[in-house]
């Protein structure tokens, strides 16, 4: 490690830096714990130790510190982990060095992509503020945003130009790199060479689409021209370095912190009845850009909350959208609630025409999944006849049958057949059924690890200079008489942290599964252990140790006489009556 990245890690605060990307809860003095979002689970598994700067889950046996998390979270080299640390921390970077001239590009075309993107949000927003931007002002004025909200939310306008933007961004980077940015586009001629590139996106209304850290990574923009000449209402920045569509979920950067508060998020549709949402003071509000959840997006915010409401619009295209992305979030676990609104209205409309107390009121009245669910089979299949009872229980057993919770499958499947008429029975036999084929969550592992282990464990990782006599005597111990402690689950890892010179305990072992059992022995632990206890489990070990060949003596004493080899039995005996001594005066020790 860099002693720039040894800085850094000093500096951070790794509860700080999760809890960013996924809700944490205290969990005794020093330790926080939240649902693990390297793996699929229910209960949280996931611990950080807020002393010692580390995770561990003890689901999947993940763990590390503050730039693996980073690294593994964001999928990102560990330099640039080191980077983003930095940043989150306001430490200012030094010159770079990367491992392979790859990753120095890679990192340089990222931060160049996020400039340029920087530098089209304050060109879009000031074409906004000019004379082309009117008829944009005015359009936005008619959907309720104020100066304040288009502020907050970057919102800007591209001119009726192919050529503003590039030249405006062309000093800052070159031709390849302004194509990779997505902001612009070239077209091929016939004999398959390239044009010049050109502005992407005119005579529209941007909005910008931000990362997790609320940097702007692409854009969606408005048309505001009706016609065949028009062209897409909406249109979206292409897949980028910087962005991939099924993976950001819009507004999660400024919505977190109020999904957490409030334990729930409030999932729409569209941007704009997002951004119409969140200016009204419900700020737990995300949206999908007019997509279904992606698998991705469902771990996104999974490490936010695991209650949803959903409420997408009314028509054809909205139900289908939200009947997906309630399947997604139904399998991952998540507690769903479907918010329907008067008159068929979306989100944004409603607020703006019956209020702000109206559209919170609907929220506290959404339904559970199931009630929806089922009403839409209902409508969907009117009658009573039996072909349509037979078609609104095909639809509605797929859902039925993505509920983890068998108690809950069950009250649904209840519900379902007293609504629509249906025998409960022929369902609770297709739920038997489909109930035998689910795949369980990922169980806490146990730990290995004996008390000796964990009081060991933990004094060879002490920091503290008021503990050092513990740490030393350890260490001592191990150094001094390593086969006494070979039997050891985690002798491995009591080995390195006997050796240590580095600080961090947790980076001298790398071995994963050492690392592993190091970390469960840290997360337990509620003090430093004293003199007396590393004493007490050293004795414990050399007594073990003693019995061990003890226990040799008397096979090899057995095997010695067989033979008639009268000689070896008694110099193994002697070491036997020897061996008896030490250990009496043992006993006797302990017993003082």
């Amino acid at each position: 490690m860099t002693d720039f990245a040894q800085s850094v890690k000093q500096q951070a605060d790794i509860v700080k830096v999760i809890e960013q990307y996924i809700r944490l809860r205290k969990a005794g003095a020093v330790n926080y714990s939240g649902l693990c979002p390297f793996h699929k689970e229910k209960s949280p598994s996931f611990s950080v130790h807020a002393v010692r700067q580390f995770y561990h889950c003890f689901g999947c046996g993940v763990s590390g510190d503050v730039f693996s998390f980073v690294a593994k979270i964001e999928n990102v080299s560990f330099p640039e982990a080191v980077r983003i640390v930095a940043h989150k921390c306001g430490i200012p970077l030094p010159k770079k060095e990367y491992s392979s001239p790859e990753e120095a590009a890679e990192a340089r075309l990222r931060r160049k992509l996020l400039d340029l993107h920087e530098a089209a949000t304050s060109f879009y927003e000031e074409q906004l503020r000019g004379p082309e931007g009117a008829i944009a002002r005015e359009y936005l004025a008619g959907r309720g945003l104020d100066q304040k909200g288009l502020e907050k939310f970057r919102i800007g306008y591209s001119p009726d130009s192919f050529n503003a933007l590039r030249d405006r961004l062309s000093s800052m980077a070159d031709a390849e790199t302004l194509r990779a940015s997505g902001l612009f586009s070239q077209k091929e001629h016939e004999d398959g060479t390239l044009g010049h590139v050109y502005d992407r996106f005119r005579k529209r209304v941007m909005f910008p689409i931000c990362n997790e850290s609320g940097r702007v990574i692409a854009f969606t923009a408005r048309t505001l021209e009706t016609g065949d000449k028009a062209g897409a209402k909406y249109i979206n920045s292409p897949e980028t370095p910087l962005y991939t569509k099924g993976q950001v979920l819009f507004n999660l950067d400024k919505a977190r912190t109020a999904i957490r508060q409030t334990e729930f998020a409030l999932l729409v549709e569209g941007q704009m009845d997002c951004i119409s949402v969140f200016l009204r003071g419900i700020q737990n509000v995300i949206a999908t850009s007019g997509t279904a959840f992606t698998e991705h997006q469902v771990n996104l915010l999974r490490r936010h909350t695991s209650n949803v409401a959903v409420n997408f619009d009314p028509d054809a295209a909205g139900a289908n959208a939200a009947e997906k992305s309630i399947s997604l979030l139904t399998e991952e676990g998540f507690t769903i609630k479907i918010v329907t609104l008067e008159d068929g209205l979306d989100p944004d409309r409603f607020i703006r025409e019956r209020g702000v107390e109206a559209y919170v009121a609907a929220i506290r009245g959404a339904r559970r999944q199931s009630d929806y669910l089922i009403e839409r089979a209902r409508q969907m299949f009117p009658g009573a006849t039996g072909d349509q009872k037979v078609k609104a229980m095909n639809y509605l057993l797929p859902h039925i049958k993505r509920i983890p919770e068998a108690l809950a499958r069950g009250q649904f499947a209840h519900d379902a057949a007293q609504k629509l008429g249906i025998d409960s029975a022929v369902l609770r036999e297709e739920l038997r059924q489909a109930a035998l084929k689910r795949r369980d969550h990922v169980e806490v592992k146990s730990s290995p690890l004996t008390e000796v282990e964990r009081v060991l464990l933990r004094a060879l990782a002490i920091i503290d200079p008021e503990h050092e006599e513990a740490r030393r005597l350890a260490a001592a111990a191990i150094q001094q008489q390593p086969s006494w402690f070979e039997q050891l689950v985690a002798f491995p890892a009591i080995q390195a942290l006997a050796n240590r010179q580095a600080n961090d305990p947790m980076d001298v072992v790398e071995d994963e599964s050492q690392r592993a059992l190091l970390a469960q022995a840290l997360l337990g632990e509620t003090r430093p252990p004293g003199d007396a206890e590393v004493s007490g489990a050293l004795q414990h070990i050399h007594e073990e140790a003693i019995e061990h060949r003890r226990r040799e003596l008397l096979r090899e004493i057995a095997e010695a006489e067989r033979r008639a080899d009268m000689t070896e039995a008694l110099r193994l005996t002697q070491e036997k009556l020897q061996l008896d001594k030490a250990l009496r005066e043992l006993h006797q020790r302990g017993q003082e």
